[in-house]
């Protein structure tokens, strides 16, 4: 695969090798995504989760998905199946140690995310990058939990990550310019176009973007301005977007949406930000969205 060489960071040489062998921990929706997309590209892949129910779960999903792609003319059935046969499952996270680039892809919380990152960084070799799918957590703050932050980086892939295209590198506050280099021919590497962000403002580009116009459609259908429908109708048609934002959030989860709008909150105490009680009784009741069969539509 893609090899970069070392960069002057801080006046000291950062050698990192080739990236041969990618780690993702967490088998979820992301985790699977990232794991497909990397796996198509030709990486081998240690893909670890805390149970083999997840990591069964994350392999069907990755075998259904292949399968579609197949039936789409996208792919052959022998480059799925040789695919497929480069993704190593595990529930040991020592496993991950031998790994060039790891990507956690775990619940958007900073003390779950710390908590990986802390394993990590006892683990992994040294030079390996460690990379984070957080949409909304600074880098700084997850990268401030190991004693490597100058390898720490943010890969904020897209959901579904198969279908979507872009990828967002982030660079911590001691992120090295090869670590960003790494990450980001990564991202390209998997068919992804790469937008850097040079400052990890809390939310990134795309989830303060977002957060910023989910949080205003759920105050209007809160308020009773306009139905969800009616709302997202408005920007699809009105701003030529893909989909409307509580469609977005449905998509998404909207238990995701609430912490990363709560993140970007917490960070810059900016009300356009604060969630809406909507939102927070929707994630009380279990209303999630696609995921649940329920969030702002019906998904049953």
């Amino acid at each position: 695969m893609a090899a970069v060489e070392g960069s002057e960071v801080g006046g000291s040489e950062v050698q990192l090798a080739a990236v041969r062998q990618v780690a993702v921990i967490g088998a979820g929706l992301m985790g699977a995504g990232i794991a497909q997309v990397a796996a198509a590209a030709g990486y081998d892949i240690v893909l670890r989760d805390v149970t083999p129910e997840a990591l069964e779960r994350g392999l069907g999903t990755i075998r259904s998905s292949y399968a579609k792609f197949v039936d789409r003319g996208r792919m052959t059935s022998d480059d799925a199946e040789a695919a497929l046969a480069r993704i190593t499952t595990t529930t040991d996270l020592d496993a991950v140690a031998g790994a060039d680039l790891v990507v956690e892809a775990v619940f958007e919380k900073l003390e779950v995310k710390a908590e990986v990152f802390r394993a990590l960084d006892a683990i992994c070799q040294p030079g390996a990058v460690l990379a984070s799918n957080t949409s909304a957590i600074p880098i700084t703050s997850i990268a401030a939990t190991t004693q490597r932050p100058e390898s720490v980086v943010g890969t904020h892939f897209f959901s579904p990550v198969p279908m979507m295209r872009l990828c967002e590198v982030v660079r911590g506050y001691k992120t090295s310019d090869s670590a960003v280099a790494v990450a980001k021919a990564f991202g390209e590497g998997v068919g992804k176009t790469v937008v850097v962000v040079n400052r990890d403002v809390a939310g990134f580009v795309t989830t303060r973007l977002i957060s910023a116009l989910a949080m205003e459609a759920v105050r209007l259908l809160e308020s009773g301005v306009a139905s969800a429908e009616d709302i997202d109708t408005a920007c699809r048609l009105g701003f030529g977007h893909a989909m409307g934002p509580l469609e977005t959030i449905d998509l998404t989860g909207v238990d995701i949406m609430l912490n990363a709008a709560s993140n970007i909150y917490t960070d810059t105490q900016d009300e356009t930000f604060a969630p809406p009680e909507l939102l927070r009784r929707m994630v009380a009741a279990g209303d999630l969205g696609r995921k649940s069969g329920r969030g702002f539509y019906d998904h049953s």
